[in-house]
């Protein structure tokens, strides 16, 4: 864990292995972890937005608990977002084959799946 930590915090130590790739590709991997962390900032501020803004819905706590649901995965986007830029960044030195990731597909349906809750309550809410 300790060396993970280092990966992210540490320019010497990701520096020092392998060789300096064509600066296009690491460049392509800084703006991919710029895109994950403006997914994880908007997934934030969607989490503040609904503990702000959303009127009391049907049923209990629910305002609250997309809040929390919100904000725990744009925290969870940005962690995952740095180790992912590392783990790429190391990679591309070492010549070695990107870091296979099935972090989009999850977040892509747990999405989905809190999208889905969202319309049935909004029915539930709606026939009651």
């Amino acid at each position: 864990m300790w060396q993970t930590l280092r990966n992210w915090f540490d320019p010497h130590e990701l520096r020092s292995v392998g060789t300096t790739p064509d600066y296009r590709f690491s460049l392509a991997n800084e703006r991919t972890f710029l895109a994950w962390l403006r997914t994880g900032l908007a997934l934030i501020a969607g989490g503040l937005a609904a503990a702000q803004f959303l009127p009391t819905l049907p049923l209990v706590h629910l305002r609250e608990a997309i809040a929390v649901a919100l904000l725990l995965l744009g925290g969870a986007v940005a962690i995952r977002a740095v180790d992912h830029w590392a783990r790429t960044e190391r990679a591309i030195r070492l010549g070695e084959e990107l870091p296979a990731s099935r972090f989009p597909a999850v977040l892509a349906l747990t999405i989905g799946l809190g999208a889905l809750s969202l319309v049935l309550a909004l029915l539930v809410g709606a026939l009651t």
